[in-house]
């Protein structure tokens, strides 16, 4: 409940932003402004719904697989989806060289659950189903479109603040002042996009283990992929460095990341069993300045910390 209160928060916050940038550059401009800012907002909201699937198609090289290519994914993916309450998404295979998942679409009924190959090789299909539950929750709550909308109020910044400090005009002293407050606006609702995807990954790992997944197999499959990426020549993780918003982690922060998770995976298994995941809850989990600040511009949660937190679900 207290990470939806801060999503609703955040969302309010965000459009509070908006909306004060718009006023000001309707005071100093006029009412045609704020029109064309309302309508630009519109646009470039729309447009991105619209065309954002192909585009994520393209980038990741996706082959949507029938039920005969694949049976068992689809059987966890209609399983989860079923148990979430929703139409059950197309399933594709994403030509990407590393090990992970995501989800994506317009509404619940367009809902696509991709996966790698590499991902389906790594982890157990208990850890698998746990993953797939992770993004059947980002469809179920409409995530998708949350972050897009989002992810447009920066663009809308920028451009303000482009073509308000580079105006020319009587009122050049006011519209400079607006475009410096736009462009410090711009770099705060960056920052706060990247706190609002990191609280929907917080949230989707909730709603995995509330449909039925075990929090050590959502925990002991992060470990790998993880592991995983942290395997991938950097050459290709670069590749993936505009993806990684919609993966279940972060593949350029996975060496550092190993680092600190390999304290909890105490026999070396290369999994997190009950017990150990038992053990981390009992601890009070450190965290460096710099890993701090790594988190602070990410798109997804310290993964020492997010482990922690499937610790001290029952």
């Amino acid at each position: 409940m207290w990470l939806q209160i801060r999503l609703y928060l955040l969302l309010g916050l965000m459009f509070a932003i908006v909306y004060a940038v718009i006023a000001a550059v309707a005071g100093s401009m006029g009412i045609s402004s704020f029109a064309f800012y309302g309508i630009l907002a519109s646009g470039m909201i729309m447009v991105q719904y619209l065309i954002g699937p192909k585009m994520v198609e393209w980038s990741m090289g996706i082959r949507y697989v029938s039920e005969s290519e694949y049976p068992s994914l689809h059987r966890m993916v209609a399983e989860m989806a079923q148990k979430a309450n929703i139409p059950k998404p197309r399933i594709g295979i994403a030509n990407v060289p590393i090990p992970n998942a995501f989800a994506f679409g317009r509404w619940k009924s367009d809902g696509r659950v991709c996966v790698t190959e590499q991902i389906l090789r790594l982890l157990s299909p208990d850890e698998l189903k746990a993953v797939i539950g992770h993004e059947i929750a980002h469809l179920k709550h409409r995530d998708v479109a949350v972050i897009t909308t989002l992810s447009v109020i920066p663009m809308i910044m920028w451009y303000i603040a482009w073509s308000t400090m580079f105006s020319g005009g009587r009122d050049r002293g006011n519209a400079v002042l607006i475009g410096i407050f736009a462009f410090l606006m711009y770099m705060v609702t960056n920052l706060l996009v990247l706190y609002a995807s990191r609280i929907r990954e917080y949230y989707a790992d909730e709603r995995s283990i509330q449909l039925g997944n075990s929090p050590h197999a959502l925990a002991s499959a992060l470990y790998k992929l993880v592991s995983g990426s942290a395997r991938v020549p950097k050459e290709e993780l670069k590749h993936t460095e505009g993806l990684k918003a919609f993966f279940v982690n972060d593949p350029s922060r996975a060496i550092n990341e190993l680092r600190e998770l390999s304290q909890i995976d105490k026999d070396r298994s290369g999994t997190i069993d009950q017990q150990e995941l038992m053990m981390l809850s009992s601890k009070k989990v450190k965290v460096s300045t710099s890993d701090k600040f790594m988190e602070l511009m990410s798109t997804h949660p310290n993964m020492l910390k997010r482990i922690h937190r499937l610790s001290k679900i029952r």
